[in-house]
């Protein structure tokens, strides 16, 4: 299953609802959202500086991600940023892909 760091950052809306929820209780609905699409949630840390949160989820694809980060965004109370991830055999699979590029100015 493939795997997407999802890194987040409260508005101020977001912070108040933190405080109203606690930490536990806002890790239970995020591994709910996640599960009810069929994933899982790998890990959950609170965080300071640029993120707030940081979480690694196994989803089943790039929609599941996209539904999940969309729900989560429109809410007004998270930005998140959504990265996908790949296995070190994933890499090596596309650096054994030959392609045809010019860099620029070559």
């Amino acid at each position: 299953m493939p795997k997407f760091l999802v890194q987040a950052r409260y508005t101020v809306e977001g912070i108040k609802g933190l405080v109203n929820d606690s930490a536990s209780g806002r890790r239970a609905d995020v591994q709910a959202a996640v599960t009810a699409l069929g994933g899982k949630l790998e890990a959950f840390y609170f965080a300071f500086g640029g993120d707030d949160v940081v979480t690694v989820l196994d989803l089943p694809n790039n929609v599941a991600a996209a539904a999940l980060a969309l729900t989560i965004s429109g809410t007004g109370a998270v930005n998140i940023r959504t990265t996908p991830l790949l296995t070190i055999e994933e890499i090596d699979r596309a650096l054994d892909i030959q392609t045809k590029y010019r860099a620029p100015g070559e």
